[in-house]
Parts: C-alpha cells; sequence; structure tokens
C-alpha cells in the first residue's frame, strides 16, 4: 500500500523523438507538488535508436523482441540507484497510436521493471482512457495543472511540450482540481522534433539539429509550407491527438529543397501547428511556456515569440525543467492512479467521462 501524504515518486519516459530515456523524481500526494528531486537522463546509442525506428508502427503480437530488449535495458539502466523511491511510473516507448482503430500501443514490460527495480511500477497509462472512448493523448496536463498551481499562476497560462509531435494544455488554476469542467483543455497541435529529426538522419546522419545550426541557414519555402497547412488535421476540433508519424508528408514536401532550407520549413511548419492550435484556446493565456527538446531550436522559439499575441518562454523561466517535466509528470500520474484518481477528463483526451489509467505491478515478494 502507498503511505498516506506526500511520497517520493519516480517517473520515466522515452518520446517519439527516440533521443533516450528521462528519470526523474517528485515529491507529491498526487494533487499537489512539494518538490522536485533527483533526476538522470539515458541517451540510446545510435544501434538502439535504429532498431527502435524500426519498430515504429508495429503493434502488439508482431516480432518486437529486440526493440523490448533495448526498451527495458535503458529503462532499468535510467531509473537505478535513486534513493528513498516509493513508487514508480513507467511509460514505455509510443511504437503506434490510433484512437478509433487499432488503440495504441507503448511497448514496455512493467512486471519485469518492478522487478528489476524492486519498487512498484504503474504502467499501460494509456489503455483505458482509449477502451473509453478517449484519444489516450496528451496525459500531462494533469500534472500542468499542478504545474500552474506550483508556479502560482492565477491566470490561465498554457504549457507547450515540443517532442516528437506537439502538445498543447491550455490550464486556468483558478477551478478546484484538474477534473473540473473547464479547467483544462489539450491536444496535439501537430509535429514537432520528429520529422526534423528523420531529415537530418536521413541526409547527414545526425539524431537532430542541435542548437538549430541547419535550420538558422535557411529560408522557409512559403509553397510547402501551405500545402502542409491544407493537411483536414487542422479543421479539427480538440481534443484530438496524433502518431508519430502521421505527417511523414513533410519529409514529401521538403524532398527536392537543400538541407537548411528543408530544415528551416520543417520548423516552420511546426511552429504554425501550434499558432493554428493557440486558437482553440477558451481565453488567450496569460503566457506559453514551453517544454521538450523542441525549445532548443531558436528558430522554432524564434518564430513562436514574434507571432504569438502572449510571452513565449521556456519552462526555466518559471523554475520547471523542461528536459525532464515528462517524466515528472509520470511520477506524478502514477501516485494517482494508486490512489484511484482520475487522470484524464473529456476535456484533455476526450474520453466520456473521468478515468483513471494504468496497471500497477508490483515486486515478488
Amino acid at each position: 500500500m502507498l503511505q498516506a501524504g506526500m511520497v517520493n515518486a519516480l517517473g520515466a519516459m522515452s518520446g517519439t523523438s527516440l533521443d533516450g530515456v528521462d528519470a526523474a523524481l517528485i515529491r507529491t500526494d498526487g494533487v499537489t507538488i512539494e518538490g522536485f528531486g533527483a533526476h538522470r537522463y539515458r541517451a540510446y546509442s545510435d544501434s538502439e535508436r535504429a532498431v527502435l525506428r524500426a519498430a515504429l508502427g508495429r503493434w502488439p503480437g508482431e516480432d518486437l523482441g529486440a526493440a523490448l530488449a533495448v526498451v527495458q535495458r535503458a529503462h532499468a539502466e535510467a531509473m537505478a540507484g535513486f534513493d528513498g523511491v516509493d513508487i514508480a511510473g513507467f511509460h514505455g516507448q509510443t511504437l503506434a497510436h490510433d484512437p478509433g482503430g487499432r488503440g495504441t500501443h507503448q511497448l514496455g514490460d512493467g512486471a519485469a521493471l518492478a522487478a528489476a527495480l524492486g519498487l512498484p511500477v504503474v504502467w499501460d497509462f494509456r489503455s483505458s482512457d482509449v477502451r473509453l472512448g478517449g484519444q489516450g493523448a496528451p496525459l500531462a496536463p494533469f500534472f500542468h495543472f499542478a504545474c500552474a498551481r506550483w508556479i502560482g499562476a492565477d491566470q490561465p497560462v498554457a504549457f507547450l511540450n515540443l517532442g516528437g509531435v506537439g502538445n498543447l494544455t491550455w490550464v486556468d488554476p483558478r477551478h478546484p482540481g484538474p477534473e473540473a469542467a473547464g479547467a483544462l483543455l489539450a491536444f496535439d497541435t501537430g509535429p514537432a522534433n520528429a520529422p526534423l529529426n528523420d531529415l537530418m538522419q536521413e541526409r547527414r546522419g545526425l539524431p537532430y539539429d542541435a542548437d538549430g545550426v541547419l535550420s538558422l541557414r535557411g529560408e522557409v519555402v512559403e509553397g510547402a509550407l501551405e500545402l502542409f497547412l491544407d493537411e483536414g488535421y487542422f479543421l479539427k476540433m480538440p481534443p484530438k491527438s496524433l502518431d508519430r508519424n502521421d505527417f511523414s508528408l513533410m519529409l514529401d514536401l521538403v524532398r527536392e529543397l537543400g538541407d537548411a532550407d528543408a530544415a528551416a520549413t520543417m520548423c516552420a511548419m511546426a511552429a504554425s501547428a501550434v499558432m493554428r492550435g493557440m486558437e482553440h484556446c477558451p481565453a488567450p493565456p496569460a503566457a506559453l511556456y514551453v517544454t521538450g527538446g523542441g525549445r532548443h531550436n531558436p528558430v522554432i522559439m524564434q518564430m513562436l515569440g514574434v507571432s504569438l499575441d502572449c510571452p513565449v518562454a521556456p519552462v526555466e523561466a518559471v523554475g520547471l525543467d523542461g528536459d525532464m517535466l515528462e517524466a515528472q509528470a509520470f511520477a506524478y500520474l502514477a501516485v494517482r492512479v494508486a490512489r484511484g484518481l482520475p487522470t484524464s477528463a473529456p476535456g484533455t483526451t476526450g474520453v466520456r467521462a473521468l478515468v483513471g489509467g494504468g496497471e500497477i505491478s508490483h515486486p515478488a515478494g
């Protein structure tokens, strides 16, 4: 049983950008955040990244032994050695996401990880939401609500995660809790780092455009950007979510461009998707706080800063850690699951009613 009150929760996240595993401790009761603790990053090697990339789009029942071994080993290494941990949250590696169709697939074995770590592990966070008609994503919004309270926000703010896919959470912290109607609106804005990372891998043999060096040298090709914005996804009302490869056409749209112009145009695509998404906010946010690897890309950040009506800043501006926020989110959600609290709502995933997802595995003995 999880003790009453504040506990030390460890969360881990391996995103669709396929860079590595983030692991981070927080102290929480599943409602409020008392503080943040130690963290660690375990990068994937080139060979591990290649194995995971080859597994993208696959579903349970297919041959995934090599990819599962990578996921389990990397998480066990990233999450080992933290002191005083009461419970852990394990998201796994998203390989495929098709809500309303085949469902959602996060590769990982939480029971095996619980045995390896000697800790109770909460995992498979998304399946219950999808079974009840939700998108299964994004799942960080309940944590974003707690973060808005932690930074002392007293009016609506928004959090933008620029990972492989971009997702936006609009938060009104004046509501009594994240499950209250009107407290949250969340959805995937569109592609973010994943297509640009794929471009860099294909053309330069690099995992990503470090510090936007290549993007800064290019020019945005407006014709390609306009074709991108004609995609029907941008006409859908939220909540809505994406698979990592839903916008694989982006590579085709820049196929004839030079490397720098292609990278700059992809940055404009990611930023323009966010701009379209901001139009859905119930009220203008006082600020947009950016997390995820995309906040390190000066081209995307500058595009957002000059195009939006609110201040745009990395989450570090309010004392949060943009590299670890997703891992911290699954630590927080693990505590909520263990205490029977909801982790998603109609305003965050489109699920029909409040739902608490996740399976709990305990170490043997």
